[in-house]
């Protein structure tokens, strides 16, 4: 025994206690998980209840005291929630890869470890998994903070009929990895077209001779690093790990609010929780006061819009499709009220889902 561990003693017999205590009541939970779904089985209900989850997170961060953080007490019961659903079914999430996108981060972070996580070349690959069912969801990027909305999501929402069960919203810190020893010895710094926008300030200043190559992803980056070390990539701490490289530089993002809103889109229709966004796509002819008329209901039933983005339709009429998102669920009665309205002097109609918003 180390000199003073005598003194740590009855705190580290507390401590196996507390686990013994722990792992009791872990087991219990999960026996219940269990039984809860035997009872899905008869009656055929869905595995994951999003909103159910997000309520319990959010329950669970109002009545933290401390000392562990908010972000603990959510990573520990996403993992939590995660063994015992496995216990029903192991998920299936498909999501852009290869492995160390942040898009795989973002998966891990949402359904926890105990899922199978299957990587898809593109976009498209990653929806297509879910609607022949080889995925139970798919978790793609929207919108970053800083280079704004991702145009192929954009398209695809308009193009398939899976549903958006939730949101993901996931902090980015980039971190230049490479083999090098110096940033003299880098002649090319390989990324998504994003994360190179969204490091531009810094690679001017500190790379300015450097190449900067557009690539599938930041994985893909990381992976020609990984070869050639000449080669940087910018990525994040997954791709470092999985990768073997070095960061010879964090925080290089020009941004430190830099966020990215991650969908996860599946056949689950997910009920009401505490709070709830919902997202639409509208077109309405090219007229005078046609967009102030598809807007009018939402405030005359007083729902509160937090996002309205428009993409030409492509109809060479200088038509648009609106992407809007407000705050609600479409089964409460005020927006229920609202989308009977839009539904009326609207010329395109789609609901895409409503989901629980971010904890």
């Amino acid at each position: 025994m180390l000199h003073g561990d005598h003194d740590l003693t009855p705190l580290r017999d507390q401590i196996d206690t507390i686990d013994s205590q722990i792992l009791k009541l872990l087991n219990q939970r999960a026996g219940l998980a269990q039984s809860i779904g035997q009872v899905k089985a008869q009656t055929q209900a869905p595995v994951m209840r999003p909103e159910r989850e997000a309520e319990v997170i959010r329950r669970l961060l109002v009545e933290n005291a401390g000392p562990l953080p908010d972000s603990s007490i959510e990573l520990l019961f996403r993992e939590i929630m995660s063994a015992c659903r496995a216990l029903e079914h192991h998920l299936v999430v498909a999501y852009l890869g290869p492995e160390g996108t942040y898009s795989e981060q973002a998966v891990w972070r949402h359904f926890g470890r105990c899922i199978q996580a299957l990587p898809c070349s593109t976009l498209e690959e990653a929806v297509g998994c879910v609607e022949s069912d080889r995925a139970d969801f798919c978790v793609i990027p929207l919108e970053n903070s800083a280079e704004g909305s991702v145009s192929r999501t954009l398209d695809l929402l308009l193009q398939t009929n899976l549903l958006i069960t939730a949101e993901v919203s996931l902090a980015i810190d980039h971190l230049l990895l490479t083999r090098a020893s110096s940033l003299a010895e880098i002649t090319e710094v390989c990324a998504h077209p994003q994360a190179l926008a969204q490091c531009r300030r810094w690679l001017l200043a500190n790379m300015p001779n450097a190449q900067q190559t557009a690539v599938s992803s930041n994985a893909e980056g990381a992976l020609r690093a990984q070869k050639n070390v000449h080669i940087a990539a910018i990525a994040g701490l997954v791709a470092q790990q999985c990768y073997g490289l070095t960061p010879l530089a964090e925080h290089i993002q020009d941004d430190f609010n830099n966020k990215t809103r991650f969908l996860v889109l599946g056949r689950l229709k997910s009920g009401v929780s505490q709070a709830d966004r919902t997202s639409f796509i509208l077109s309405v002819p090219n007229q005078p006061g046609a967009v102030y008329r598809m807007l009018e209901p939402l405030s005359k039933h007083g729902v509160s819009m937090s996002r309205f983005e428009s993409r030409p339709a492509r109809t060479g009429r200088w038509e648009y499709y609106f992407y809007i998102d407000v705050l609600g669920h479409q089964d409460e009665p005020a927006l229920k009220a609202a989308i009977a309205e839009l539904q009326a002097c609207t010329s395109f109609f789609k609901c895409l889902g409503s989901y629980s918003a971010v904890v």
